[in-house]
């Protein structure tokens, strides 16, 4: 992985924990060399996560994506790294999307949520191939995947598409991502060999012929 998409809040949550394990995360990306994509703001788990990166990796090691209205909500002083200003969220989402290699959510709010969920949702209709992780400090995410599990028993989601690597540990989640390899089902080898980018409206786009 060059690069990896990270969601996580503009807040810095109820637990000092989550802003530590955003900093232990950004270190473990730069002893790996791996830059960072992230929601292009400055303040909460997204600040702490891009200075931290941005120290050890340089400006050019941060691709920041903000869209011009919640630029006044999320950015305070200067900008991190290089920060794209884009019209509106799905842009933001298509490019931060297209510029990853694999994607971490780290403990946030509804937005997170919704980012998390449509890169899955993505790996699942065959849009995408790349690994998805879940930095699960102080077990953030446990309810989540209690949730998923409750999905899958009800009949609603397949077990195999329940793919994403959990890990309260960064090294860890990162050197899990490293070494997964996609399932073997048609979805996912087919969007190994699409020729659209992940993030484009592959509804409009052209049939394969």
């Amino acid at each position: 992985m060059k690069r990896v998409c990270v969601f996580c809040g503009s807040k810095h949550g109820a637990r000092p924990q989550y802003a530590d394990g955003a900093r232990e995360l950004a270190h473990t990306l730069v002893k790996h060399k791996i830059g960072l994509v992230y929601g292009g703001g400055t303040v909460g788990l997204m600040g702490e996560i891009a200075r931290t990166v941005q120290e050890g990796l340089g400006p050019d090691g941060v691709f920041g994506v903000i869209p011009e209205a919640l630029a006044p909500r999320e950015v305070s002083n200067e900008l991190i790294g290089r920060t794209h200003v884009v019209n509106d969220m799905h842009e933001r989402k298509a490019m931060m999307a297209r510029n990853a290699d694999g994607f971490i959510a780290m403990p946030g709010g509804l937005g997170t949520l919704e980012e998390l969920m449509e890169v899955m949702t993505w790996q699942q209709l065959g849009f995408h191939a790349k690994p998805i992780g879940l930095l699960n400090t102080e077990g953030f995410y446990d309810p989540l995947l209690n949730f998923f599990t409750h999905c899958i028993d009800e009949g609603f989601v397949a077990a195999r598409h329940q793919n994403v690597i959990v890990s309260a540990d960064p090294e860890q989640l990162v050197q899990q991502m490293l070494e997964w390899q996609p399932p073997a089902t048609n979805a996912l080898v087919e969007a190994r060999q699409r020729a659209a980018a992940i993030g484009e409206d592959i509804s409009r786009a052209a049939p394969d012929s």
